[in-house]
């Protein structure tokens, strides 16, 4: 998906926390704890864990985890420990539990399925849509938002080529190419959503409406095309490729929106429409 948001992985019926971060999946450790062992208190079991190894190996597994945003029961979010599938290998060696094979093999495959989808983009595309039809998001939504991924990479591919390497280039435009299209920041388009903009696992398309996702796949195949014709490269080029989009993107939105009285941009969250069908149809 296009940020790698954060996302909730499930063993044996117990919920693991993960995050994409440095392109691979982190997954919660004191998550991995709670579901090999049978303590009351995982973080705590955790934390007795690392002593434990540092006495008995001189090992520190904590070198093994970053610390990254999760989101807890609360819903709000804290730094937590997390490690890839490389250091949870590790890691579990240290845990003395019987139901640590089968979750070895349950990492194994999700890290083959990921290679899997790398080798064939079809196979991501495929899971992205059972997981949006699980959510419940209608069939038509649903195709225009995949859709928009395959738009999405197709126009960050073209940066990569273009000199953008850094994620928060990529977020730079994105937010001239918000702009030119919808007249309001990334951040602003959020707040608008009741999003908070700090957590990048509160995706902002999947909360849009059908009528914004159409816009911003005309924004960003727009903008790719521009810069293609124009054969831009750097930073400072592709921003100004981004902005002389308005033209096009920009003047299609005021010019339907004069037409319907209506604004674009809406409070509407798809998400929460989605969900209120649901416990509407119960």
């Amino acid at each position: 998906m296009d940020n790698k948001e954060n996302a909730i992985a499930v063993f044996d019926n117990k919920q693991i926390r993960r995050t994409w971060y440095n392109n691979e999946w982190w997954f919660s450790v004191v998550d991995v704890v709670g579901a090999l062992t049978d303590s009351e208190n995982s973080r705590n079991y955790w934390n007795m864990l690392k002593i434990r190894e540092k006495e008995s190996s001189g090992i520190e597994l904590y070198t093994l985890c970053v610390q990254l945003k999760l989101q807890s029961t609360d819903n709000k979010f804290y730094e937590t420990d997390c490690s890839n599938t490389e250091g949870l290998f590790r890691i579990i060696q240290s845990i003395p539990s019987k139901k640590a094979e089968p979750f070895k093999l349950w990492l194994a495959k999700t890290g083959y399925q990921r290679i899997q989808e790398i080798e064939n983009p079809e196979l991501l595309y495929a899971r992205a849509k059972k997981y949006y039809e699980l959510k419940g998001y209608p069939e038509a939504w649903i195709s225009k938002r995949i859709r928009g991924i395959i738009v999405r990479l197709d126009l960050t591919d073209e940066w990569k080529k273009r000199g953008v390497k850094r994620s928060k280039d990529n977020a730079i435009l994105t937010n001239e190419i918000s702009k030119a299209t919808f007249d309001v920041s990334t951040k602003e388009h959020k707040l608008i959503k009741n999003l908070d903009p700090r957590f990048k696992n509160q995706n902002l398309r999947d909360n849009m409406t059908d009528m914004e996702l159409i816009f911003t796949m005309l924004g960003e195949a727009s903008t790719k095309e521009i810069t293609t014709v124009r054969d831009s490269k750097d930073l400072p080029n592709l921003r100004i490729d981004a902005k002389d989009g308005e033209r096009v993107y920009g003047n299609a939105r005021t010019e339907l929106e004069s037409i319907t009285k209506k604004k674009i941009v809406s409070t509407q969250n798809m998400l929460d429409i989605t969900n209120k069908k649901k416990i509407n149809s119960k």
